[in-house]
């Protein structure tokens, strides 16, 4: 698995693609996200099907429920930055484009 990459434009760019961008990091983060709670359910497949103690069982366990809760908070942080980005939008009312066509 590769690291994301976001590319620096040359020329400034557009509220439009200030918003694309911004929702592609946050898709990306998730995406990366998906891959952490896929390698801690591997794991945790690994460990079941190997011949350890119950106490080593319990270990990796509370391991993969620590980083589900992590991710949680995680996800809440991506929502907030999303809803952040959804209510800070500009959009013009009718009037003020209607003016200016004037």
């Amino acid at each position: 698995m590769s690291m994301p990459v976001i590319k620096m434009p040359d020329d400034p760019i557009s509220m439009c693609q200030a918003v694309t961008d911004l929702i592609e990091s946050i898709a990306l983060e998730e995406t990366a996200m998906s891959h952490i709670l896929n390698a801690e359910g591997e794991k945790l497949q690994k460990v079941i099907s190997m011949d350890v103690d119950v106490c080593k069982l319990l270990e990796v366990n509370d391991s993969a429920t620590d980083m589900v809760h992590a991710i949680a908070n995680l996800e809440l942080v991506l929502k907030d930055k999303l809803e952040f980005v959804s209510n800070n939008l500009y959009y013009p009312s009718r009037e003020d484009t209607s003016s200016n066509e004037s």
